[in-house]
């Protein structure tokens, strides 16, 4: 299985949308130049359910991240912490690698 064989939903652009319409244009300055930050964020099962482990720090060092970078945020931290856990459970995931990933668009390029 590949990447964009896959089903499921993912956060993208203040939405959950089905994996394979979650797109980036080809011109996205960040898969031209590399600018971009993310986090790796892990999700354990545990009897209750999947727990994301540390999820604050991690979004706190993604906003660190994008400030060093200059990359203003549309969404607030409490946003992407509801992201994180909305994905997980729209996909009823037990455990789970979490990417948050912001980048600047098409905008920019040049």
């Amino acid at each position: 299985m590949t990447m964009a064989d896959r089903d499921g939903l993912i956060w993208y652009d203040g939405e959950l949308v089905p994996w394979r319409e979650a797109n980036t244009h080809v011109l996205t300055h960040t898969l031209h130049y590399g600018m971009g930050v993310f986090e790796g964020v892990r999700a354990y099962a545990t009897h209750r359910g999947a727990a994301i482990f540390r999820l604050q720090a991690h979004t706190d060092r993604l906003f660190r991240s994008a400030h060093i970078l200059g990359m203003p945020l549309p969404y607030s931290k409490a946003e992407i912490n509801d992201a994180c856990r909305q994905a997980v459970r729209a996909n009823n995931l037990a455990s789970a690698y979490i990417r948050p990933m912001c980048f600047f668009g098409a905008e920019g390029m040049g």
